[in-house]
């Protein structure tokens, strides 16, 4: 396949070694950087140009896309190359706090780059597939212009103008998906310490985090509107539910803090004096939980 245009990246992870990959899968001229100068070794025999330095990776290309542990990280590596970042456009897919992403949007401009935040939500086997996604944000024109590029590695999801949506909505989505995959580890342990095997249970957990859609398709309207009725369910249900969970934990002898803390959460509730609301309630009650 024919050259059709060309990128840098920057931090050759498992993560960037996916995107460079799929860039020269595309057909692009790529320009590899990474500090273990060897991560580029692979790529480098697919076609890649390895950099030598920063500033070299920085001068390649228009278009830079950094995937690094962290911003820290940005600024570690980017900071003493930052004469060169005037006219570059930083696609950033590094994870890291909104407002710490916004910050460095600005750090960029201040070096007369372009900043546009993403946030992949795909492990590096999906990068180079449509089927995933990755939040971006920032100016829309810079995004517009970048967007077949974009392309090649995921399909896009623009969220805004402020450079802190992207990283907010990507952290949204490890909030859940931390939490899910921890309870379900710990569901794990407590069968298998009463003799049921992850592969008997599996069956049953599928079952139950397939039908969530369900639950969030009838109770995100009732959430939008405030009405937190307890004629479904209702707090004082689940503190008496949660209560024989951590009691059957701690009797197989499985650490049962997970669970306590979640019942926790829902005596927080009862003590706030919603028993007899549905436990949806609890999205006001840890609306205020830095104040609590």
């Amino acid at each position: 396949m024919s050259v059709s245009t060309s990128v840098t990246v920057i931090g050759l992870g498992p993560m960037g070694r996916a995107m460079a990959g799929a860039y020269l899968d595309a057909g692009y001229r790529v320009t590899v950087f990474n500090r273990t100068a060897s991560r580029a070794d692979e790529l480098v025999a697919r076609g890649a140009l390895r950099a030598a330095t920063v500033e070299e990776a920085l001068a390649a290309n228009e278009t830079v896309v950094l995937s690094l542990t962290d911003y820290a990280a940005m600024y570690a590596l980017l900071e003493p190359a930052a004469p060169a970042l005037r006219g570059r456009v930083l696609v950033n897919l590094s994870s890291d706090t909104p407002e710490r992403v916004r910050e460095g949007a600005a750090w960029a401009a201040k070096h007369g780059a372009c900043h546009l935040t993403g946030g992949v939500q795909t492990p590096p086997s999906g990068i180079g597939s449509p089927e995933g996604d990755t939040f971006y944000s920032g100016p829309r024109e810079v995004f517009e212009a970048c967007e077949d590029d974009l392309k090649v590695l995921t399909g896009t999801d623009y969220r805004g103008e402020d450079p802190g949506l992207a990283a907010l909505y990507y952290q949204l989505q490890m909030d859940l998906f931390w939490t899910a995959l921890t309870a379900w580890l710990h569901t794990l342990a407590l069968a298998d310490a009463n003799g049921i095997s992850p592969s008997q249970f599996a069956p049953y957990a599928a079952r139950t985090l397939g039908g969530m859609d369900q639950f969030l398709d009838f109770y995100t309207p009732r959430i939008e509107a405030g009405r937190h009725t307890g004629e479904v369910e209702r707090i004082s249900m689940a503190v008496a539910s949660m209560d024989h969970v951590v009691h059957t934990t701690r009797d197989s002898g499985v650490d049962p803090a997970l669970p306590a803390a979640v019942l926790e959460a829902f005596r927080r509730g009862a003590a706030a004096g919603y028993a007899e609301d549905s436990l949806t309630r609890l999205f006001e009650v840890f609306g205020r939980g830095a104040a609590a």
